[in-house]
């Protein structure tokens, strides 16, 4: 995050510049995986308390959530989930690799989150590119993936899984995405996936929605009161890298906040 804010990550020397040499340590100014290294480091590291519920209701538009302590709480990055049943879709499908995992168990709950930067969200993933008659872009598969990993798909066993609450969330730089208003209606959601009958219930609704990188800035700022001063120090720094990055993609790019 200093490395970029300073002008220090450094430049591709010419032979990187022509694709004969890769060099894996600069910092590419477009990366969406530096970004969120840097913003959910930086969440990992202040009291949960004061910013997730406020982070998740503000995507849902819907004051679904209450501030708590929240046990057990994990915050992965690109995990890596189990690959869905091959005999409920119409292509082969890899193993699904989540940006941000979220998860604590009072009450169970699961929130998954797909992180966006200079690029827009695809409109088709690896071996479905749409022809077998279902969406393929990335928001529906992680929907999908994680209602199955979530125990909402009734699945051809003697015992399912326990349930758990879940929530999918995009965060890019600016919002208004309409993939994301598509599958916030149920009947939308469940025609959008293969075998979507299996679906007798859903987390409660909604559990799909969208952030900017400006409302994380603004979260964090209306409670920064609440936190430590090292605590402060981090939030500081944050929202200074992500006023950065968003300036960095300039007028005319995405979408309008």
């Amino acid at each position: 995050m200093l490395t970029e804010l300073g002008g220090k990550s450094g430049c591709l020397c010419e032979p990187a510049k022509k694709g004969e040499l890769r060099c894996p340590l600069i910092i590419r100014p477009t990366s969406e995986d530096v970004v969120t290294g840097n913003l959910f480091g930086t969440l990992k590291a202040i009291n949960p308390r004061w910013w997730l519920k406020d982070l998740l209701n503000q995507a849902l538009g819907e004051e679904r959530f209450r501030r708590q302590v929240y046990r057990n709480l994990r915050i992965e990055l690109w995990e890596k989930q189990r690959r869905y049943p091959r005999q409920h879709l119409k292509w082969n499908e890899g193993s699904t690799e989540v940006d941000v995992v979220i998860t604590w168990e009072n009450p169970k709950t699961t929130v998954f989150i797909e992180m966006k930067y200079g690029s827009k969200l695809s409109s088709i993933t690896t071996h479905n590119n749409g022809s077998s008659g279902y969406p393929s872009d990335q928001l529906i598969r992680n929907a999908r993936v994680g209602l199955r990993e979530n125990g909402w798909f009734q699945e051809d066993v003697l015992f399912n899984g326990e349930r758990r609450d879940f929530v999918l969330i995009l965060l890019t730089p600016t919002t208004g995405n309409s993939l994301v208003q598509k599958y916030r209606d149920p009947s939308q959601l469940k025609s959008s996936i293969p075998d979507g009958k299996r679906l007798h219930d859903l987390p409660g609704l909604p559990f799909i929605g969208e952030l900017g990188y400006l409302d994380v800035i603004n979260i964090l700022r209306q409670q920064r009161r609440w936190f430590s001063k090292p605590e402060r120090t981090l939030i500081d720094d944050l929202d200074h890298y992500l006023e950065f990055k968003v300036s960095q993609l300039g007028r005319g790019n995405g979408q309008s906040h």
